[in-house]
């Protein structure tokens, strides 16, 4: 029987990995023995978040986007770590718009619709790729395992709200390719899941007012609030842990369905 895999001595890269559910995964990590790259962007709070977590830390300043900049963040992982085995991508951005405003007679932004989908389809697929190159360098373990990959979706991938055509479109592309991709890694021994979380109290929704906070958090059904951070993270460890655990989008919600 093929036993838990441990994060201890395990390297792993998180992008948006300086706020939010990307920090709290680096800090999960390090905190369960593992060294992890901290890939952000050079605006980012990334230098002092690695930093703070010691020499089993580092940043990586890069955009998901660009090729040469995850080529780099990789090569810094296995310069400082001389190993890659897990990749986490939560880097992603939003815009809230509706697909058209008859008040202002003013259509949807392609330009803005396009940027959500290159960086949190696009970026991920970038950054999938390229960090299946690394794991496929990993010798084999019992189990022919040689690394896992963890995507970020959304519950706007199933339930999107007004306002969130690019958000949940992007969110929806994550979803669809993860069995795929997960198929196509299988013969290396790579696994590809994907998280889909409900309502998280991250930078972004923090910067809502007092009061729809509140509100949102009532939407819940059980527990009845935000989810914390260390939970995303935590489900990360888990599924590390797993090696059962492959192509499956997994809701992280506390059983929220999002109505109109």
């Amino acid at each position: 029987m093929a036993a838990l895999r441990s994060l201890k001595g395990m390297v792993g890269i998180v992008t948006g990995g300086a706020s939010g559910l990307g920090r709290a995964t680096v800090e999960r990590l390090v905190q369960q023995g593992a060294c992890a790259v901290v890939l952000d962007l050079p605006t980012s709070e990334g230098s002092s978040v690695a930093k703070e977590l010691g020499n089993q830390c580092v940043f990586a300043p890069a955009d998901v986007t660009s090729e040469a900049d995850v080529k780099k963040a990789l090569a810094l992982a296995i310069e400082k770590f001389g190993r890659l085995d897990i990749a986490v991508n939560c880097a992603g951005i939003a815009v809230a718009m509706k697909t058209y405003n008859f008040k202002k007679d003013l259509p949807h932004s392609l330009e803005d619709f396009q940027r959500v989908i290159n960086v949190n389809i696009g970026g991920t697929f970038n950054v999938i790729r390229l960090a299946a190159g690394e794991m496929g360098k990993n010798e084999p373990d019992a189990d022919g395992h040689r690394g896992v990959i963890v995507n970020t979706a959304s519950v706007a991938a199933f339930d999107g709200q007004v306002g969130q055509a690019a958000y949940s479109a992007s969110k929806g592309g994550i979803v669809g390719m993860t069995l795929p991709i997960a198929r196509d890694l299988a013969p290396m021994g790579i696994r590809v899941l994907t998280i889909a979380p409900g309502l998280f109290a991250t930078p972004l929704m923090s910067s809502l007012p007092e009061k729809v906070i509140t509100f949102l958090a009532k939407q819940v059904p059980f527990p009845s609030r935000l989810g914390h951070p260390g939970e995303y993270a935590h489900l990360v460890q888990a599924i590390v842990e797993n090696p059962m655990l492959n192509g499956e989008v997994i809701r992280l919600d506390a059983a929220i369905r999002m109505q109109p």
